[in-house]
């Protein structure tokens, strides 16, 4: 019989309003049409969740990280920590997963990547890089969101790229994005994957 697991599903990305829907923070986009696919309540500002926002149900834990991208690493740690400590049963606390939702550059926007495991490399990612950092040595699933790639790989350009705000149609394909990343996550939550 497969193991129920506890989830924490945190996006990491610029925080709202002035980068809502940026392609930079697709993994905050992603995880507010998230909460239509796995029936959680709206989000709401959460002191002990690192401020970040919070939505709690009974299956799954879903958080957006406050900070700027860069800087996501320790309101992770203290958020994890915080859904740790809120799980009484030891074999809940053994089970439980830390899911990290972000944006990913060399996907083509509407696709998922999920790796799973210790050791991963952030691939230059400087969010997942901060992530690393502060939990060092945890495993944990991330689930990369395709952004695509601008045509220039100047600095400049790529960051321009990543700021941008998206089109209806680029929302409306995280909001697809969205059920795809239901289905790992609920895979996940049953132990089957």
């Amino acid at each position: 019989m497969a193991t129920i697991r506890p989830l924490f599903i945190a996006s990491i990305g610029n925080p709202s309003p002035n980068y809502t829907n940026t392609l930079h923070s697709a993994g905050h986009t992603v995880l507010t049409h998230l909460t239509t696919w796995l029936y959680s309540p709206p989000f709401e500002k959460s002191r002990p969740y690192a401020s970040g926002l919070l939505s709690p149900s009974q299956d799954f834990t879903l958080w957006q990280s406050p900070s700027l991208m860069n800087l996501s690493g320790k309101p992770v740690a203290t958020a994890w920590r915080t859904f740790l400590s809120s799980l009484s049963a030891p074999e809940d606390k053994r089970a439980a997963r830390l899911v990290v939702v972000h944006d990913e550059l060399e996907l083509p926007i509407g696709k998922i990547k999920v790796r799973e495991g210790k050791g991963a490399s952030a691939k230059g990612h400087n969010g997942l890089k901060s992530v690393l950092g502060a939990l060092p040595g945890m495993e944990f699933t991330r689930i990369g969101v395709g952004i695509g790639r601008c045509a220039s790989r100047e600095s400049r350009d790529v960051a321009a790229y990543v700021m941008r705000k998206m089109t209806p149609a680029e929302v409306e394909i995280m909001a697809d994005v969205a059920g795809q990343v239901s289905e790992v996550v609920r895979e996940m939550r049953r132990g089957v994957r």
